[in-house]
């Protein structure tokens, strides 16, 4: 995975001469935007077994965005948006359950709304999986999965599936925001594996592809 990314993050820069994906494992990333503004999505990284070292602390980033609340996704979301003081984008219930852990820069959202930030367009958009998170022995709801669309300032369209399994609406990602790039979970088992990635990449239309999870 790592010599895919590496040949993607080549193919981007020379067409926007600035766009930098950075993936610390499993569905982890920074996105440096052609603007210089650094977003973090999904910040798991003392318990990610395939985080580098140098990078188990983040302390520099403009906006944190999450997909669902499970602990392999959000497990050092608090300690990230602290160390950081970037907002964080996330459905509104997730919002007010970061809010019960002392966060404030919350920017809550629903699946359908756009937000623009610093001249970077986000939409939430569904995802197909699930979403809670285990406390004192309870599961917590904090809300449904989601998926991103991201409009950077050059135009560049991303799509950031989460976690997901493949759906038919992806068209209707396709026809309403053309992403030239997509993020998706080949895991299988908790997500769709290379074959429902494969089929969500037709549905979306697109010609680049960033596997995780």
């Amino acid at each position: 995975m790592t010599k895919a990314i590496s040949r993607l993050k080549g193919s981007i820069r020379s067409m926007t001469g600035r766009f930098a994906i950075t993936w610390l494992g499993h569905g982890t990333f920074i996105l440096t935007t052609p603007g210089g503004a650094r977003i973090v999505i999904d910040p798991w990284l003392e318990g990610n077994p395939r985080c580098p070292p140098q990078w188990k602390r983040v302390s520099q980033a403009e906006l944190i965005l999450v997909t669902h609340g499970h602990h392999d996704h959000v497990g050092d979301l608090v300690q990230t948006a602290r160390a950081t003081s970037a907002p964080v984008v996330a459905v509104a219930e997730l919002c007010r359950w970061l809010e019960t852990k002392g966060l404030q820069r919350l920017l809550p959202m629903n699946k359908g709304g756009t937000l623009s930030i610093d001249d970077v367009q986000v939409t939430m958009v569904p995802a197909e999986h699930s979403s809670g998170w285990l406390e004192r022995g309870a599961m917590v709801y904090v809300g449904e999965p989601v998926g991103y669309v991201l409009t950077l300032e050059n135009g560049l369209r991303l799509y950031f599936a989460g976690d997901t399994a493949v759906f038919g609406d992806m068209r209707l990602i396709r026809e309403m925001y053309s992403p030239s790039i997509a993020f998706l979970p080949i895991g299988d088992r908790f997500t769709m594996g290379p074959d429902g990635a494969a089929r969500a990449c037709e549905l979306l239309g697109v010609r680049q592809v960033v596997p995780m999870h």
